[in-house]
């Protein structure tokens, strides 16, 4: 059984071994050795991720009934999403998903219009199952390294007339 709960200090050094093993195990069914190698590069440290979660951000763990971490993600105050990254063991079970609604609910809770993120290609596939289109593909470079995700975005309501633009 997977629970969602608020993410603690204690989770940091878990969740940067999640971020590397997604990286280097699920990473290398859409990109080249190169990519995922300079992804991998961008681990953040537990020390990192303990100030970026402590930043105005609200950060998720999905943990299994022995309070391990399966899956971590964050939500910013404008909807953007940094992370969203599960443990390759948790692949194809409910894991992300149950995560992933527990940040959309509390963006909805916090009345946000729309929420994003850029996502690697095996993101996006998730994502475009919960409802967020691609608003374009971007190309650019990690330290030399030719490397691509996709900036993607899910309306939660309409924008009011007097907000239109």
């Amino acid at each position: 059984m997977t629970t969602i709960r608020p993410f603690e200090n204690r989770d940091a050094p878990h969740m940067c071994m999640i971020y590397r093993r997604a990286v280097t195990e699920l990473g290398p069914h859409h990109y080249n050795p190169e990519q995922v190698a300079v992804w991998a590069q961008l681990e953040p440290s537990a020390d990192r991720l303990m100030a970026l979660m402590g930043d105005g951000r609200t950060g998720f763990v999905a943990v299994d009934s022995d309070d391990r971490v399966q899956a971590f993600g964050d939500l910013e105050p404008d909807g953007h999403i940094h992370f969203l990254y599960a443990d390759p063991d948790s692949a194809r079970t409910a894991v992300a998903s149950d995560l992933y609604d527990a940040i959309e609910a509390k963006a909805i809770k916090d009345n946000l219009g729309k929420i994003y993120c850029e996502a690697s290609e095996l993101a996006k596939r998730f994502l475009l199952k919960k409802g967020f289109t691609v608003v374009e593909r971007r190309d650019f470079e990690v330290a030399g390294v030719a490397i691509h995700n996709y900036a993607v975005e899910k309306r939660l309501r309409t924008p009011s007339a007097a907000t239109a633009v």
